[in-house]
């Protein structure tokens, strides 16, 4: 269903005037789902996901990258003689490497070695550098690889900082939200979301509590440090992002590798929709929640699909 939920481009805004018709101007009006066949034995509780990968970079980041950007932009810490610089785990990377090529600016990015080979493709191909940090550190060891650059020349580089940006979290309170909002008519009870920035989360979570207080925010969790859900944070053994807010969550849940690989084969044979790693523990959370409810009505998001992965996630 196609909403009327705001843009991140401001129309008012002569510095944006010149790109209403752009790509960056394609993020956000994601398709809602409902996830029949999965949900059935949960009925009538039912169960949707907004699927993120409609989006031009192709995942959930894309809203974050262009409002991290154009709020650089507005602040003036972002002009043409600095390079976009920030950690990621891929997704953002994509996003920061696409709009960089579209809004004219340099970009690299600190990426963990073990990021899938299509991920770096992608990066490549839009013109983006790779700095690999060690497997073994994930993004964090991305994240302090970031610092130490920016740290070493700041005049170099804009910095957005994608865990610890408020513009982070803004973006999906500015457009996510609304959009499940109208999607649903307003029927939504439980909304359900991962951890890795914590920004889907908290920006979801604390606009959609303004429409309705009664809703209930679920975070997920990977639930242990060693896991294969790119993108998620395991909190307790991570570098909390600085806008993670744990009081926003009604309650906190966490999610096995095996249950969102299993998810992953149930998705695409009976919703026929191919996801990644992490919507599968996204959906896999939801329909764990639903069945503990006598009604409601549960919405997830799917950050992106399984098209970047199928290099490395073996499943069939």
């Amino acid at each position: 269903m196609h909403t009327d939920a705001p843009s991140l481009i401001d129309p008012t805004d002569p510095a944006s005037a010149d790109r209403r018709h752009s790509i960056i101007n394609a993020v956000g009006n994601t398709p809602l789902v409902e996830l029949r066949r999965l949900a059935a034995d949960v009925a009538p509780v039912r169960v949707f996901a907004k699927c993120e990968w409609f989006n031009p970079g192709g995942s959930v980041k894309d809203r974050p990258a262009l409002n991290m950007l154009l709020e650089g932009e507005k602040s003036g810490k972002l002009t043409r003689d600095k390079i976009i610089l920030d950690a990621t785990s891929g997704n953002t990377g994509i996003a920061y490497a696409m709009f960089g090529a579209a809004m004219g600016y340099r970009v690299r990015l600190a990426l963990p070695a073990n990021a899938g080979k299509l991920h770096k493709r992608i990066l490549r191909s839009y013109g983006a550098e790779i700095v690999e940090t060690p497997a073994a550190e994930a993004s964090d060891g991305a994240i302090r690889e970031a610092q130490r650059l920016y740290a070493a020349d700041p005049d170099l580089y804009f910095y957005p900082d994608q865990y610890n940006n408020d513009a982070n979290w803004r973006a999906h309170y500015k457009t996510t939200a609304p959009e499940i909002w109208e999607q649903t008519e307003g029927q939504i009870t439980h909304f359900v979301a991962g951890l890795g920035t914590s920004g889907t989360f908290t920006g979801t979570a604390r606009r959609l509590k303004e429409f309705n207080p009664a809703i209930r925010a679920i975070s997920v969790q990977p639930d242990t440090p060693l896991h294969a859900l790119e993108g998620w944070k395991h909190m307790p053994t991570s570098i909390k992002p600085g806008f993670y807010d744990e009081s926003v969550a009604d309650e906190n849940r966490w999610i096995t590798t095996e249950e969102a690989f299993a998810t992953i084969k149930r998705m695409a044979a009976e919703e026929g929709l191919l996801v990644s790693p992490s919507a599968g523990a996204a959906v896999a959370s939801a329909l764990k929640l639903a069945g503990e409810l006598d009604e409601g009505v549960v919405v997830t998001v799917l950050a992106d699909n399984a098209s970047k992965y199928l290099d490395h996630l073996d499943l069939w």
